[in-house]
């Protein structure tokens, strides 16, 4: 059976593959990287932040702190979702702040950095999102973001903006509340420029919500940080199929270790994408002596030429990102979800091609946000917000099987009934020997059996009781947002819409790292 890397990653057995928190903070913390150049760095962000409009106090503070000849950076990113996308991009950005602050000393500051995926060409993991009124009711924003072309690339749109509107018209919150998300919306698509990109959208709403938690953003397109990339880039086209071949060993390993690889490259593939003259990114190929994509062939000194003119036009794909980005930033760590895990074990040996060793990983913040109506729902069923998403039939059903006294779809009931079964095992066992490996069988079957038509009472029960008091359905909207874990489908603006800033304030008072069920007052 395969192995999930996520749970190995969590449980600390994945050492062979990165390092890990345990331990290695520390060690990570005494670490220097006197290969980057500071204060280009602080200057190309103050030169971005100046553009996007968001060089305020708190990006001053911070460009200062980044200066400094002995800082570190705790990073952190995501792609440019609609209204910031689901909860867990608010929350990467949370726990990068909070592990900055942990980690900050005076004579050698850490910042965060939340690195925009502007870069990111693919549609339909950013157009939508979605929110949950006070009535309950699921509100679906989608925009038309066109495929293929860099979110960062594409302009914002009037029309957008009227959809934001109208769904927030539509959102049955308090009035105070909802003045307040719209006013941060509002300054996120009034730019010095007006709005701006997708990207720039996106970026604004984060810094909004987390530049006073000393959070800076960062878009790898803007021209002053892609002038800073360009070396990096150039590094890889020298070697094109070196980082590729380091993906595809360590994908080896990981299958040896009984782990399915994420990442793979097929013969030929490179890490690098180009932009091209219609503005649709594509992957480069390498055959030994020129590159191509599905519409144009270029040799080493056009991409190089390309590189010179206009740095943006060549980007990294997923198996080289994190280096670039490790090349640019003095990082300490990198803060990562599970769907990252997999990737980051395979690239360890991408960093030395580029004279780096890759960066701690830090697992990210987990929050389940319970609402006071949720929480009560949850104490009658004397049930987890994580056992709900696992299983909600079954945590309902058993619920209501417990308060009814029925017995037959209780644990106890089938412990009991197993206890016996092993009992008379072990004395069909002493009569004739023989029967022995025949009676454990028939005891498992049995066992098994009756735990499956317990489920399936259960799950009667439920049904029935969702018909006529919608608790199911209540909860199910709460915690799995259609069909999906509540931080990875609900927006984080919900929260705020509804509860003013106390979700954030609340968040931003966790220690780094923390996961769990974190209920509103």
């Amino acid at each position: 059976m395969a192995r999930n890397a996520g749970a190995e990653f969590r449980n600390g057995g994945m050492q062979a593959y990165f390092r890990l928190p345990a331990g290695a903070l520390a060690q990570a913390r005494a670490e220097t990287r006197s290969d980057v150049d500071r204060a280009a760095l602080a200057e190309a962000l103050r030169a971005y932040h100046r553009d996007l409009g968001t060089l305020d106090t708190h990006a001053h503070s911070a460009l200062e702190r980044l200066a400094h000849p002995a800082s570190r950076v705790v990073v952190t990113g995501q792609q440019a979702g609609a209204l910031t996308g689901p909860a867990y991009s608010v929350h990467k950005a949370a726990d990068a702040a909070l592990l900055a602050r942990q980690e900050d000393r005076e004579d050698a500051p850490v910042v965060a950095v939340y690195w925009i995926a502007s870069q990111d060409h693919d549609a339909a993991e950013v157009a939508g999102t979605t929110l949950l009124d006070l009535a309950e009711r699921l509100h679906r924003l989608t925009l038309d973001v066109p495929q293929g072309v860099p979110v960062g690339r594409v302009p914002w749109r009037a029309e957008w903006t009227a959809q934001v509107h109208a769904l927030l018209d539509a959102f049955e919150a308090p009035a105070a509340h909802v003045a307040a998300v719209r006013a941060r919306f509002e300054r996120a698509v009034n730019g010095p420029a007006g709005a701006g990109s997708y990207a720039d959208v996106f970026a604004r709403l984060i810094h909004g919500l987390l530049a006073p938690a000393g959070l800076l953003v960062l878009d790898p397109l803007h021209p002053a940080l892609a002038a800073l990339m360009a070396p990096t880039l150039a590094r890889e086209l020298e070697r094109p199929l070196a980082s590729s071949e380091a993906i595809e060993a360590a994908a080896a390993r990981l299958e040896a270790d009984g782990f399915v690889p994420q990442l793979r490259r097929p013969a030929g593939a490179t890490n690098l994408f180009i932009e091209e003259g219609d503005g649709q990114r594509r992957l480069l190929r390498f055959d030994g002596r020129t590159f191509s994509t599905d519409h144009a062939t270029y040799s080493r000194a056009d991409l190089l030429a390309a590189l010179a003119g206009d740095p943006s036009r060549l980007t990294p794909a997923a198996g080289l990102r994190p280096a670039v980005q490790d090349a640019l930033l003095p990082t300490l760590a990198f803060v990562v979800g599970p769907g990252e895990i997999a990737y980051g074990a395979q690239l360890r040996d991408v960093y030395p091609l580029h004279g780096l060793g890759q960066p701690l990983l830090w697992p990210r913040l987990s929050v389940t946000w319970v609402e006071p109506n949720v929480r009560r729902l949850l104490g009658r069923l004397n049930a987890t917000a994580a056992q709900v998403q696992a299983d909600p039939d079954g945590v309902l059903g058993r619920a209501l099987a417990a308060e009814r006294g029925a017995a037959a779809a209780s644990a106890e009931r089938l412990a009991a009934l197993d206890a016996e079964l092993l009992a008379l095992t072990g004395e069909l066992a002493a009569l004739d020997p023989t029967l022995h490996g025949a009676a454990q069988r028939t005891r498992a079957r049995t066992t098994a059996r009756v735990a499956h038509l317990q489920h399936l009472a259960a799950r009667a029960l439920a049904r029935a009781e969702n018909d006529r008091s919608g608790q199911l359905t209540r909860l199910k909207a709460h915690l799995l947002p259609n069909g999906a874990p509540q931080e990875r489908e609900m927006n984080f603006l919900t929260f705020l819409l509804k509860h003013g800033d106390t979700p954030l304030r609340q968040l931003l008072d966790l220690p780094a790292g923390w996961q769990g069920e974190l209920d509103i007052p």
